[in-house]
C-alpha cells in the first residue's frame, strides 16, 4: 500500500529513505535506517520487525540479500510482505510477496532502489527513478522529495494519498532529517514545505549537536546564535 525510494548520497555518504502511501503515519513503520551501514524500507502489510531485526544483521555486516533470507523465512506472512534494502556498498536486494495487490515490483539503480505495491503502475516506480536521476543536481532531500513527486505524478498509490516520511542519517546514530506528515490530503506538498522549513534553522543548528568524535558538541550559545542569525542573513 505504498511506494518507497532508498538512496545513497554519492556526494556524502548520507542514506535516505522517502515514502507515501494511503495509509496513516507511514514515517512511523515504513523506513529504517542505520548510520554508516544502509537502510531499509518494509511495506505492503507491513511487518516492522523487518526493519527492526534488519537494522541488527545490517550492523552484524550481513549483505541485504542474507538479510532479505533470514527475515522472510522466519516469517510465515511473508507472502504479503514487501521489504527492499541497500547498504552502504550499494548492494541492494528486495522481496516482493506473490499476495502483494498490483500493480507491485521493485527497480534498482546505481545507490538507488526503489518499491512499491497497490500502485496505479510500473512506471510510477520508473518515473520515480527517472526524476531521482534527473534531479542530480539538486540537495539529497529535495532531491527524493522530487522523484516522489514525479511517482506520484504518474499515479502513485492507486487508493489516494494520506501520508509520507523523509529520513535521513549521516555518520551519526541520530537523524540527520526526519521529516514526518502522518494525514494530510497532500502529504508530498506538505514534506516539501517541512523541508523548506528545516534549513531555515535546523540544518544550521545540527552542526552543534554532539557527535561520537565531539561528545559535548557546541554548547555556547553566543556561538550557535551567531551562526543561525548569518544563515538567516544569507538567505536570498
Amino acid at each position: 500500500m505504498t511506494w518507497s525510494i532508498i538512496a545513497r548520497d554519492s556526494a556524502n555518504g548520507e542514506i535516505g529513505i522517502a515514502v507515501a502511501t494511503k495509509f496513516f503515519a507511514a514515517g512511523a513503520h515504513v523506513p529504517f535506517v542505520a548510520a554508516g551501514f544502509g537502510g531499509i524500507a518494509t511495506q505492503a502489510l507491513v511487518n516492522p520487525y523487518y526493519g527492526i531485526d534488519g537494522l541488527k544483521l545490517l550492523r552484524d555486516g550481513k549483505s541485504p540479500q542474507e538479510i532479505v533470507n533470514s527475515l522472510t523465512a522466519a516469517d510465515p506472512g511473508r507472502e504479503s510482505r514487501q521489504l527492499h534494502i541497500l547498504d552502504v556498498q550499494g548492494r541492494i536486494a528486495a522481496h516482493t510477496g506473490r499476495e502483494c495487490i498490483d500493480w507491485c515490483g521493485h527497480v534498482q539503480g546505481d545507490g538507488l532502489s526503489i518499491a512499491g505495491n497497490m500502485l496505479a503502475g510500473a512506471h510510477v516506480l520508473d518515473d520515480t527513478a527517472s526524476a531521482y536521476a534527473a534531479n542530480h543536481s539538486l540537495p539529497f532531500p529535495q532531491r527524493l522529495i522530487a522523484a516522489m513527486r514525479a511517482g506520484e505524478a504518474a499515479g502513485g498509490d492507486k487508493r489516494g494519498k494520506q501520508s509520507a516520511a523523509l529520513l535521513i542519517y549521516g555518520s551519526e546514530e541520530w537523524p540527520a532529517l526526519d521529516l514526518r506528515v502522518d494525514d494530510h490530503p497532500d502529504p508530498l506538498i506538505e514534506l516539501e514545505r517541512l523541508e523548506r522549513v528545516s534549513r531555515e534553522r535546523w540544518v544550521h543548528f545540527r552542526q552543534f549537536l554532539p557527535t561520537r568524535d565531539s561528545p559535548a558538541g557546541i554548547t555556547d550559545r553566543a556561538i550557535i546564535d551567531a551562526s543561525l542569525q548569518a544563515a538567516q542573513a544569507s538567505k536570498p
